[in-house]
């Protein structure tokens, strides 16, 4: 009796255990509590950290710290060069002088036009006081020997002819890509070697048209002489109005390079 007691006691026990067993897993299921089965590492239920911005060296240290920048500015590589960077040692010399004078200018960039052309330009808007109207582009050589003219010849002979100095040059041409007109040979002005003066604007408010002046205008006669004979101790070609009709209603002054050394002075 003590025996089937025991053995009856023992399988109600097992019954007992199996239940509980099922009871904790089918509440384990409804609960929705599933961490075990999550991965190691959450993708989703967090915001993910920002990682730290990468600490550049090198180049970015030459950019300079701006509150208004939103990108670093960087330099940028394919932009030209300024000719000055490349000029010769002649080119440099040549805008020491134009300084010494006073002459206002500006480098451009080299023109390139076919045969045409200016390797190192120069820009000039003033000589001292005198300004350049329009400003004129010339190879630096030109526009130092026209500033020459202009400050030790041409204001010094409209002091004299009319107690007045020169305010403004009028020009007309200075650099232009073109033939001398009927002869098929590259103008001075195509290289930037030639200078168009239409009119010599004055202190006093007097304007200067270079065109032949009038028989009794004997003041006026006797200042464009003086443009005339004293541009032929700077220039190697001045031709004006009384040359021919291309001629006749400006001054035409080049430094054009002749190998005999011939000046055309009409």
């Amino acid at each position: 009796m003590l025996a089937a007691a025991r053995r009856n006691s023992f399988a109600r026990f097992a019954v007992g255990l199996v239940a509980g067993v099922a009871i904790t897993t089918i509440s384990a299921c409804t609960t929705g509590d599933v961490f075990a089965l999550q991965p190691a590492v959450d993708v989703g239920s967090q915001t993910a950290a920002v990682p730290e911005a990468p600490q550049y060296v090198g180049l970015q240290r030459l950019v300079p710290s701006n509150p208004y920048m939103t990108q670093a500015a960087y330099p940028r590589m394919d932009e030209p060069m300024s000719p000055v960077e490349q000029m010769p040692a002649s080119e440099i010399d040549c805008r020491n002088e134009l300084k010494r004078m006073g002459v206002v200018y500006q480098d451009v960039q080299p023109i390139h036009e076919g045969q045409c052309g200016i390797d190192f330009p120069v820009k000039v808007s003033a000589i001292g006081s005198v300004a350049m109207q329009p400003a004129a582009t010339l190879t630096c050589n030109m526009a130092a020997t026209f500033a020459a003219w202009t400050k030790n010849e041409l204001q010094p002979a409209a002091r004299w002819r009319y107690f007045s100095g020169v305010k403004a040059i009028h020009q007309g041409s200075s650099y232009s890509c073109r033939n001398i007109a009927g002869e098929g040979v590259l103008s001075e002005h195509g290289k930037g070697n030639a200078l168009d003066v239409m009119s010599i604007e004055l202190n006093n408010g007097d304007d200067i048209d270079v065109r032949k002046p009038g028989l009794f205008a004997f003041r006026t006669r006797g200042f464009l002489n003086n443009v005339r004979a004293d541009g032929c101790q700077y220039f190697t070609t001045v031709l004006g109005p009384g040359y021919n009709y291309d001629h006749r209603n400006h001054f035409h002054f080049d430094i054009k390079n002749r190998k005999s050394g011939y000046r055309a002075c009409r």
